[in-house]
């Protein structure tokens, strides 16, 4: 949760929200949107970020992975 307001703070950060699965509690998803791709490049880049995947690696047991999606419908 330490990641999500200064990601809501960055200049392309449309909106972020973390999701907890109702069927699997060790299952979390992020779901963030951004202005464009090069505000998420930026973002990945930021210290806070960094130090939110560093600590997730140490965490999990498979490994860490982000899916890039667009709205189809």
């Amino acid at each position: 949760m330490r990641v999500v307001e200064p990601t809501r703070a960055e200049p392309g950060c449309v909106r972020i929200h973390v999701y907890e699965s109702m069927r699997g509690p060790a299952t979390w998803f992020i779901h963030s949107e951004w202005i464009d791709e090069p505000a998420f490049d930026v973002h990945v880049e930021l210290p806070h970020t960094q130090r939110f995947v560093a600590a997730v690696e140490e965490l999990i047991t498979h490994p860490l992975q982000a899916v890039r999606t667009k709205q189809i419908g």
